[in-house]
């Protein structure tokens, strides 16, 4: 029978950083596991992986540290692979969307699709930073989110919430590079004009049809996929910018791109293409075979990659008429850390490299934890206490501990032949038959993409194994010899255990799968061996174990803890200080005391409030935005501080004369500033 060929891709890194568990837990580990399984099942598959290296983040740290963007993502490439090496991520290829044969792809991918009348060429308004002369890309955007209220979210999408965005979609937007509320001043771009595509994306992630032909089964998607796409496309789509006015990344190869690069999420997802392009040339191998066909596409990628991974990007597929669409988007929820969510400016973070730099023989322990607590459907979150518990009640007293003891035992009773069994009783035939079911329950939860119950399943072949060396007891029963033959069925079977369990643990823990084989010297690497109760025969000889787990001590953990709280950085509260300015500036500015005479709302102005102010020299009236802080009977009477040199301005029709100070503490709440003292209306503030 034929088997499924897979194309397997997990989420470009950005080159800005390094890796922390996190990105581990919901991209990287999960993508391995399944393709490590899929190779032990003979099916043809290629896993893709790379750094994306262009991007507003990427000009943005360069700018941070001072230095260029190709030292940036030189910098953290190497950072980057080295960590996936020493970690044990199969790729078959880790590529660089920052390589020339990636430039290529992506700018013949567009002209295809340009050729092909897929975007549109309009010219709009967009965000100018004036101080830094330049148009702010989604990331050199930040502001308030439309949808869960979050600060700091980007101009492409809320990372708290998860909402796709565009610039304009932000309330009080700020330039990421001056700190300054940005202008708008037109530009030309071209555009994706995703609407023409609603219709055929609904039935194709609702019903997994394309063009009424079942193209996938929409019952193994994950609820928040085809949640989150299902609301971006009831929502609407809206065209979207597939060019940005940036000089870091692939130039836009068509006349009128001078001083344009591509939006990086049409340039980022080529990168899977380009890095198959590069390995297919170093293989011998024809790229389309990958990417046409009869193949099945899957992307593992994080939540916040959603739209982009099974909106967008299928878009851009379908338009370029020969390739194929995903045949599944396994996205993972957030992986959150010691009761905070990681992050990097914080510094709140376990790092992938530091940690494999510190405990290089504990690599198997952390895949076993990450994938057991694996944030497949929802957030979920790494301790260090759980970390130790895990490995010490389950890779060491389970796992470890039947490992052991039937290794063991095999020497000290057999020296090292697996005995011949005599009659099997009722409990080893459900022994058995338990044995022979788990790889094939196993096997049905990784096609569902549901690895950490996959791994739970593996944990229990060995559990069943401890269970049945608990009841039957062989280290009592050999002291009578009339307990002989009874002693050798069931190390025998117990035997058989552990030889299916140096199968079924490949995909989840290599390493520890190997050093097992070692101990058995026994290999299969194929998953259809697994079940067999009689991989190991009477008579084969095995060899000497070790113990397989380490305990880990409650130091350990508050050596960690130490570590991790001694790297936090603390975010300040409040803005940073502004630009440096003059004395002579300052005394330019005319500030005082008045009194609030009157007040009354704005007309359908739900912020403002209009008052007339008594500033010692006059009446006033001032428009000001408190109206959601204080009402106006309140504000009657009240000594407060006023800027009157302000020129004067109309806001909703009524003409403001200056401005009221006010302070604003981290939640947004607003008090006016007034003196201690009674202190009357004209006078000056110094």
């Amino acid at each position: 029978m034929s088997k499924d060929k897979f194309t397997v891709t997990a989420a470009l890194p950005y080159a800005n950083g390094p890796l922390h568990l996190g990105h581990v837990a919901g991209v990287y580990l999960p993508s391995d596991i399944f393709v490590r399984f899929l190779r032990m099942n003979d099916h043809d598959v290629a896993f893709i992986c790379g750094s994306d290296e262009h991007g507003a983040a990427i000009t943005l740290r360069a700018k941070k540290e001072g230095i260029t963007p190709k030292e940036i993502v030189d910098k953290y490439n190497g950072i980057i692979s080295k960590a996936f090496t020493d970690f044990g991520i199969s790729f078959d290829v880790f590529h660089r969307t920052s390589e020339s044969i990636h430039h290529e792809t992506a700018q013949e991918f567009f002209k295809v699709l340009d050729e092909k009348g897929h975007f549109t060429k309009e010219t709009s308004e967009q965000y100018y930073d004036e101080e830094y002369n330049q148009f702010l890309a989604d990331r050199y955007i930040t502001g308030d989110c439309p949808n869960c209220k979050s600060p700091n979210a980007y101009g492409d999408q809320c990372e708290k919430c998860g909402s796709a965005l565009s610039p304009n979609d932000l309330i009080n937007p700020k330039s990421t590079l001056s700190g300054k509320t940005p202008v708008m001043r037109e530009t030309s771009h071209w555009y994706l004009p995703m609407e023409r595509h609603e219709e055929w994306l609904r039935e194709w992630i609702k019903e997994g049809k394309l063009d009424g032909v079942q193209q996938h089964d929409p019952s193994k998607w994950r609820n928040q996929v085809i949640g989150q796409c299902m609301s971006w496309i009831d929502g609407g789509l809206r065209p979207r910018a597939m060019t940005r006015d940036l000089d870091w990344g692939v130039k836009v190869p068509v006349v009128g791109g001078d001083g344009k690069v591509l939006y990086v999420w049409l340039d980022a997802p080529i990168g899977y293409i380009s890095a198959t392009k590069q390995w297919a040339l170093d293989n011998n191998k024809d790229w389309k075979d990958y990417w046409t066909g009869d193949r099945k596409l899957v992307h593992f990628i994080g939540k916040d990659n959603i739209v982009f991974h099974a909106v967008i990007f299928p878009i851009l597929l379908k338009a370029h008429e020969d390739l194929i669409l995903p045949n599944n988007v396994p996205a993972s929820e957030f992986l959150n850390l010691e009761g905070d969510k990681f992050s990097t400016s914080r510094n709140w973070a376990v790092w992938l490299h530091e940690y494999l730099a510190a405990h290089p023989t504990k690599i198997d322990e952390l895949k076993y934890v990450l994938t057991s607590i694996a944030p497949e459907t929802k957030d979920s979150e790494f301790t260090w206490e759980e970390f130790r518990a895990r490995i010490n009640n389950e890779l060491a007293d389970n796992l470890g501990n039947f490992v052991n003891r039937v290794t063991v035992l095999t020497q000290k009773y057999y020296d090292g032949i697996v005995p011949t069994p005599g009659e099997f009783t009722a409990t080893d035939l459900e022994v058995i038959a338990e044995m022979k079911a788990l790889p094939q329950r196993i096997s049905d939860l990784v096609y569902a993409y549901k690895l950490r119950d996959a791994q739970a399943e593996v944990m229990n072949l060995s559990r069943l194994g401890n269970k049945y060396l608990a009841e039957t007891e062989p280290w009592k029963m050999v002291k009578d010899p009339e307990n002989a033959e009874r002693v050798q069925t069931i190390m025998y079977i117990a035997l058989q255990i552990t030889a299916n369990l140096s199968i079924v643990l490949q995909p989840f823990l290599p390493s520890t799968a190997k050093i097992l084989s070692t101990f058995l010297k026994f290999v299969s690497t194929h998953w259809e061996a697994a079940g067999g109760n009689e991989l190991l025969p009477n008579g084969h000889t095995i060899g000497t174990s070790h113990v397989l787990f380490e305990k880990i001590d409650e130091q350990f953990v508050a050596t960690e803890l130490e570590k991790l709280n001694a790297s936090k950085v603390v975010e300040p509260i409040f803005d940073a200080q502004k630009a440096e300015t003059s004395f002579d500036d300052f005394t330019k500015m005319d500030i005082r005391l008045g009194t609030i005479l009157e007040a009354e709302k704005v007309a359908k102005a739900d912020k403002l409030l209009k008052l007339l102010v008594d500033t010692g020299i006059d009446k006033r009236t001032i428009v000001s935005g408190i109206a959601q802080h204080y009402s106006p009977e309140e504000v009657i009477g009240k000594t407060v501080t006023v800027l009157m040199n302000l020129a004067p301005r109309t806001i909703r029709g009524v003409e403001s004369h200056g401005m009221i100070l006010m302070a604003e503490n981290a939640n947004g709440e607003l008090s006016f500033v007034s003196p201690e003292k009674d202190f009357k209306a004209g006078c000056g503030v110094r």
